[in-house]
């Protein structure tokens, strides 16, 4: 799974700066619910072959009593227990505080893997200027400036050395048990452990925890119908003697782990709540990932007719770009409904892992482009020759041909529904990538 990078330290000092050079500037998930402050910031981030996870916290007072900062400081000390090593972000124009002092304090008696980085650094040497950060007792101060993206690749390669993580390829050498990987992911008391502990008692089988490399989360080994399934757990399940005791306690950091892990991903509702930003942020993070996904309603049994014809509405309108999702209704307390469920996630896997011959793919993209041409842009109209598939989980089409960045995607989409009906893809998104043919001759006299 996906390390995880926490970016603490007082207000102002840049952490926020720091956080959209690390991510790219992409949009971060936010989740806003109570309890939880909106300076908290989820984010994707890559360097070399590692990708991690960064968390974005507001200013941190750790000796704060009152108001806002009391909060802040829960919610910064919540991102540093999730988080696998912590980045301490000073100001080094700022020059060292008291407040520094607190924090490091904290952070020392932890003994959580810590790096010490003086932003807004740019145009000072590592000497004398910085000496000062070193009464922190932290090691090493790496100078960085993220607003000029000064000493940002020093500065991760020594967040991720101290995890000792593997090289990239080593993480792709375990065998493949067959099992399909399935995450249950969903906001806080939607159901997710009561379903988790219906599926388990259905099956009466005995689960077992499994470490994960970096968090840890919960893995769940199961069978039905000859086929195996591997449950990685959002909800907090942990084994209790021979009796479950399901924890709804909520983490960010775990569920886009589970995410990312998964084959299937089983997005999980609360009819009584509607759909929530909550519910959208972890659907879109679906949808980014590429996972195979099956959306269940759960406590359908506890909403009238008006409600359900309402929250039937809401998923048409505000997760539309899941349509092609199986949606199934279900009672997790009752057992209602849950059969058709496992039969969306097989289908939802064989459609991400479908293998897609060349021959098909290119006869089904000649036939589209007889049915209806692309759009001429300009002097030119696209012209698309071949194509053939370049990944699964999700399903990746490649077409090959001419002026393809001129195709809008209004005929990807055109495209899209045409391979779908073919391959009859249920669950999974489909990706396709458009290859312009280079001129050999472009650059001769």
């Amino acid at each position: 799974m996906k390390p995880v990078v926490a970016l603490v330290g007082r207000p102002n000092v840049g952490k926020s700066t720091l956080f959209n050079r690390l991510t790219k500037s992409r949009d971060a998930i936010v989740a806003d619910f109570a309890g939880l402050t909106r300076d908290r910031h989820y984010g994707n981030a890559r360097q070399g072959g590692h990708e991690f996870i960064v968390i974005d916290t507001g200013g941190f007072e750790p000796t704060a009593e009152s108001g806002i900062y009391v909060e802040m400081a829960k919610q910064t000390r919540q991102a540093v227990a999730e988080a696998d090593v912590v980045v301490f972000v000073v100001d080094a124009r700022g020059g060292l505080s008291a407040q520094d002092h607190d924090i490091a304090s904290y952070l020392r008696k932890l003994g959580k893997p810590t790096v010490l980085a003086a932003n807004k650094a740019e145009g000072m040497t590592e000497g004398t200027q910085l000496a000062e950060f070193y009464e922190l007792g932290l090691g090493e101060v790496m100078a960085v400036s993220a607003a000029h993206g000064q000493g940002i690749r020093s500065l991760v390669e020594q967040a991720l050395e101290t995890l000792n993580l593997p090289e990239p390829d080593e993480e792709g050498e375990a065998t493949d048990s067959g099992a399909i990987k399935l995450a249950v992911a969903g906001r806080p008391n939607v159901g997710k452990s009561t379903l988790i502990n219906t599926w388990l008692g259905e099956e009466r089988l005995v689960a077992f925890d499994m470490p994960g490399t970096t968090r840890d989360a919960i893995s769940v080994p199961f069978e039905r119908k000859g086929q195996l399934y591997e449950l990685i757990d959002t909800a907090g399940l942990r084994r209790k003697g021979r009796v479950f005791e399901a924890i709804e306690k909520f983490s960010v950091v775990k569920t886009l782990q589970a995410i990312e892990s998964a084959h299937v991903v089983l997005l999980l509702l609360d009819a009584t709540q509607g759909v929530t930003d909550q519910d959208a942020h972890i659907a879109g993070y679906i949808l980014e990932s590429g996972r195979a996904v099956v959306i269940a309603v759960n406590k359908w049994d506890a909403v009238d007719d008006y409600q359900r014809e309402q929250l039937q509405r809401q998923i048409e309108s505000r997760l539309a770009f899941l349509k092609f999702a199986a949606i199934h209704f279900i009672s997790a307390k009752k057992r209602q409904g849950l059969g058709p469920v496992w039969d969306s996630i097989a289908l939802a896997h064989k459609s991400a892992m479908v293998k897609m011959p060349t021959p098909v793919l290119t006869r089904l993209l000649l036939e589209a482009v007889q049915f209806q041409s692309p759009k001429r842009a300009g002097m030119f109209r696209p012209k698309l020759r071949y194509a053939h598939q370049g990944g699964m989980n999700p399903p990746v089409i490649v077409v090959h041909g001419n002026s393809l960045e001129h195709v809008t995607d209004a005929y990807k989409r055109f495209l899209e529904g045409r391979f779908r009906k073919e391959f009859k893809l249920i669950g999974t998104p489909l990706r396709i990538e458009m290859k312009t043919s280079t001129n050999p001759y472009a650059d001769k006299d």
